[in-house]
């Protein structure tokens, strides 16, 4: 639905206001302004309805935009009216949590393959997955078809892993490891590395 032409900093922000919209429908509001929803995520109304711009019209002047049907418009664009598979290499501490965690399914994902090179954790069950060799990652990844995978492992195994993946068919990673990922073009990476937000919010101490 979106163009290649939208830019990627705007992609960025259409999840933020799913979330709030979500929300709001959790609420009880039924109708909301971009006025509203620019107060609850601190961003302009001008930007939000510049952003909307870019996909079609949602709201009419005057009266706003329908909560539900906003919801269902942004989920198509994002591509989010599916189930997707993810694959989780990984599983040491923050690897088992998120296998264990349960918010992922209500959200339109559901981690189906967990992969680590431990042999102590290879074989052993952790929530409804089996721990497997992560060896056997490209056979996995294409018999399931899986295109996205959560990449948990140390940053001097991040690069060798990431190129099997991208070998095996994955075409979007997210990337807990404290290192800059180099992936071929048409590969997704996001990278989600607490200490640099520490570091980045340290700056403004005293």
């Amino acid at each position: 639905m979106a163009e290649q032409s939208v830019p990627d900093i705007v992609i960025g922000r259409l999840p933020r206001y799913l979330q709030a919209l979500e929300r709001m429908r959790l609420e009880g509001i039924t109708t909301t302004s971009s006025l509203e929803l620019g107060q609850r995520l601190g961003i302009s109304a001008a930007q939000i309805r510049k952003d909307l711009s870019h996909f079609g019209e949602f709201g009419k002047q005057g009266t706003g935009y329908s909560v539900e049907f906003l919801i269902e418009q942004l989920r198509a664009i994002l591509n989010l009216n599916r189930m997707w598979d993810l694959a989780l290499v990984g599983v040491g501490d923050l690897g088992s949590a998120l296998a264990r965690y349960q918010g992922f399914t209500n959200r339109g994902f559901r981690i189906v393959l967990a992969f680590d090179n431990d042999p102590q954790k290879i074989g052993k069950r952790i929530g409804h997955l089996v721990i497997e060799d992560s060896a056997t990652i490209p056979e996995r990844i294409r018999q399931t078809g899986v295109k996205i995978a959560m990449l948990t492992v140390p940053a001097a195994e991040a690069q060798k892993v990431t190129d099997c993946l991208v070998e095996a068919g994955i075409r979007a990673i997210l990337n807990y490891a404290p290192i800059h990922l180099v992936v071929p073009p048409g590969i997704i990476v996001e990278n989600i590395d607490p200490i640099l937000k520490l570091q980045h919010m340290t700056y403004y101490l005293d």
